[in-house]
């Protein structure tokens, strides 16, 4: 029966319902990918940071939580060359053979790779006296063009201080130190150092104004076998769905989101040998915290010679917006946002209750602005509902049927 009462709602959403406009975006990395593109849906807006503008970000959300990521997209491999920090004027490169690489989660932001290593805390352990957590594992950065680096975050406490030092091809250039507080950049989540130029960068847009990050980093493409690819990874503040659509946006497609930073990932392309063709197909769903839900597929893809790549995308939001009450119970509000203060409500009640169908709006504040009683038979059902004596805004719209309910946001313009 619940097959059946979806399908007769989304055959009538697909009659009477349009998807919001479809916007097209045609942006670019770089010439060799340059640079590390940040992307806002909502605000239609980009930002860029060179992508060698920093090597190590650290962690700075809080006085208890830490991570530090390497910029594995330029091509940095971190190693852990030691467990005992008493050996770092020992250090030679000639051992390289018997470091451990380590990477940086490609799922989990939190996770980098110099958390990868084998004391208690990656790089370090708890001081339980001093409530620090100090450093005790010995890091080589090897860059592309076969610099070393040897690192090691010496102290955490509401900051970073760390100490490095360079290889010259004979020996190790003197130590620098370094202390990052997390106070710095407040609106960031990470802060971020560059070795190469002894200085700390922004190399990030605050948390509200990206959605995805287009960059360079590694991933494993099959068991043990980690390779550098070109790709997209989402903010913690949005969970994404992938669903392959061939024929296009179904009605009402099954979603199921994650919050993986690797869901739309490097694999909605493939390399032909000359060039790259892009999956259409696969459709991304970004959804927001406050449930706003965009649909996005790629269409062009340029490779490193000049960095550009395209997509399409739109808000779906309202045709995402059939649910089940409860069993023998379906509501949908279409359209939402509402450019006139018109909104339809289709209903499909087919449970015996002795009780009323009702909606309820209430302003964001919690007052009560509008009520009205619903066909209360079974049966499927479409109500047009004039808010026009409404003022612009967000609104919560309550749906009752006997004793269960749904609450929906609904925006008027």
């Amino acid at each position: 029966m619940k097959t059946k009462l979806h399908f007769i709602i989304i055959t009538f959403l697909s009659i009477f319902f349009m998807h919001g406009q479809e916007i097209t975006i045609n942006t670019s990395m770089g010439q060799g990918y340059s640079n590390q593109l940040f992307y806002k849906l909502s605000t239609q807006s980009e930002i860029s940071f060179a992508a060698d503008l920093w090597d190590i970000a650290f962690l700075r959300t809080s006085a208890y939580d830490f991570s530090l990521r390497v910029n594995d997209g330029i091509g940095i491999q971190v190693f852990q060359a030691s467990n005992n920090p008493s050996d770092w004027s020992a250090i030679d490169i000639t051992d390289e053979s018997s470091w451990t690489q380590l990477y940086n989660s490609d799922t989990q932001w939190d996770n980098g790779a110099f958390d990868q290593g084998t004391a208690t805390y990656g790089w370090g352990e708890y001081n339980p006296v001093s409530h620090h957590v100090e450093g005790t594992i010995i890091f080589i950065l090897k860059y592309s063009d076969g610099t070393y680096k040897k690192f090691i975050n010496e102290d955490f406490y509401s900051g970073y201080t760390f100490k490095y030092s360079t290889w010259t091809g004979s020996e190790w250039t003197e130590d620098l130190t370094v202390t990052i507080p997390n106070s710095n950049n407040p609106n960031n989540i990470y802060n971020y150092y560059s070795l190469q130029n002894n200085a700390e960068v922004v190399a990030e847009p605050t948390p509200s104004n990206w959605d995805l990050k287009f960059t360079k980093y590694n991933t494993e493409v099959s068991p043990n076998n980690m390779y550098l690819v070109t790709g997209v990874l989402h903010n913690d503040l949005v969970e994404v769905a992938e669903n392959d659509e061939s024929g296009g946006m179904p009605a009402n497609p099954t979603l199921s989101y994650s919050t993986d930073i690797n869901t739309i990932g490097y694999d909605w392309k493939s390399f032909t040998g000359s060039g790259f063709t892009v999956d259409s197909d696969k459709a991304f769903y970004i959804k927001y915290q406050d449930n706003t839900v965009y649909r996005l597929y790629f269409t062009a893809f340029s490779g490193s010679s000049s960095g550009d790549l395209s997509f399409n995308f739109e808000d779906v939001t309202s045709s995402l917006g059939i649910e089940d009450v409860a069993e023998g119970i379906s509501f949908g509000i279409y359209p939402n946002p509402s450019l006139d203060k018109r909104i339809n409500l289709v209903y499909d009640v087919n449970k015996l209750s002795s009780d009323k169908n009702k909606v309820s709006i209430y302003s964001t504040t919690g007052q009560q602005v509008f009520k009205t009683i619903l066909n209360n038979n079974n049966g499927f059902y479409n109500k047009n509902l004039d808010l026009s004596s409404l003022a612009n805004g967000i609104y919560i719209l309550e749906f009752s049927s006997g004793e269960y309910s749904i609450r929906k946001k609904i925006i008027l313009r």
